[in-house]
């Protein structure tokens, strides 16, 4: 697969029992009008079955969204998940409704960026864009 293939190549996905989809797919939109080619995984899906698919579709980056107040579990499953099956080079972003104080310990587990309702939609590209770029330059070493 080529670098052009890949540079913007994105999984948007919705972990757990959360079934409330809509901003993930209007940030999937987001994504592909600014180029992005975009793999949805729809609602309730476990870690596993995301970092799955991010490895099936070659992906540069994974975006998860939680609504349900999971996200300190869920988060950091999909980043282990991925780790467990040899892709802790792609690069994770969540987004949702996220208290402040929940964010350091979200990085900390290994969570890129951090989306809150509100966050413009430049700002969310401009960190896929940062997180394809810096996948893209690990896998070049």
């Amino acid at each position: 697969m080529t670098e052009t293939t890949l540079k913007n190549r994105v999984l948007i996905g919705k972990a757990g029992l959360d079934g409330h989809d809509r901003g993930a797919k209007i940030i999937a939109r987001a994504l592909r009008d600014h180029g992005f080619e975009v793999i949805y995984t729809g609602i309730r899906r476990t870690p596993e079955e995301i970092a799955a698919a991010a490895i099936q579709e070659d992906v540069a980056a994974v975006g998860i969204s939680s609504l349900s107040g999971a996200h300190l579990r869920l988060f950091p499953a999909v980043v282990e998940a991925l780790r467990q099956a040899g892709a802790g080079d792609i690069p994770v972003l969540g987004g949702g409704v996220i208290p402040n104080e929940d964010i350091p310990r979200l990085h900390e587990a290994g969570i890129a960026e951090i989306f809150t309702p509100g966050t413009p939609v430049e700002k969310i590209i401009a960190a896929f864009r940062a997180a394809c770029a810096t996948h893209r330059s690990s896998r070049d070493l």
